[in-house]
């Protein structure tokens, strides 16, 4: 796995930032360097929210991102603030239930992935970021399903855990998703 440099965006009560915290904390147990920075709006549910996560071999030296190598974007208005600090070469993960447009840069590779879509089918919206996690993991092999799955428990408060069975198959879900 080479370092990753991964903003997450999308409205708030999407789960962006859960989803970041446990990638990061799944990074920790691959005994990467990480590191995880929420950035939300004052409404929260609704408003804008999106996080950076960087899991690396080196020292961080700082949690900010001025770029990344992937994107992932649960809505429209993500991807227009955010498509042009993918670094060429980089990744575009969006939700395609959710974002319509298509980026315009051919520098970058581009998923659309059925997540909020999917996520009602399997009876849970808020598997859409676990759907798309998935698809980073198969991509990116940040890291292992295994220690994910040890995130999830570590992250989520124990009244979740009897959902962690139905998270691991969203997660399988997205890795196994052919798009494009």
């Amino acid at each position: 796995m080479a370092d990753q440099q991964i903003i997450m965006a999308g409205f708030g009560g999407q789960g962006i930032l859960s989803a970041g915290r446990i990638l990061a904390y799944a990074g920790m147990l691959e005994n990467k360097n990480v590191s995880w920075l929420p950035s939300y709006g004052p409404e929260m549910r609704g408003g804008t929210a999106n996080c950076n996560v960087i899991i690396s071999d080196d020292i961080i030296g700082s949690p900010i991102l001025n770029t990344a190598t992937t994107l992932i974007v649960m809505n429209g208005p993500s991807l227009d603030k955010f498509e042009n600090v993918v670094e060429s070469g980089g990744i575009i993960i969006k939700d395609s239930s959710l974002v319509q447009r298509t980026p315009e840069r051919k520098d970058v590779k581009v998923y659309g992935v059925p997540a909020t879509e999917t996520a009602f089918k399997m009876g849970n919206p808020t598997f859409a970021n676990i759907i798309l996690l998935g698809k980073l993991i198969a991509l990116t092999n940040i890291v292992t399903k295994e220690n994910f799955e040890v995130a999830l428990r570590k992250t989520l408060p124990s009244k979740k855990h009897s959902l962690i069975p139905e998270e691991m198959k969203a997660l399988e879900f997205g890795m196994q998703y052919e798009c494009c």
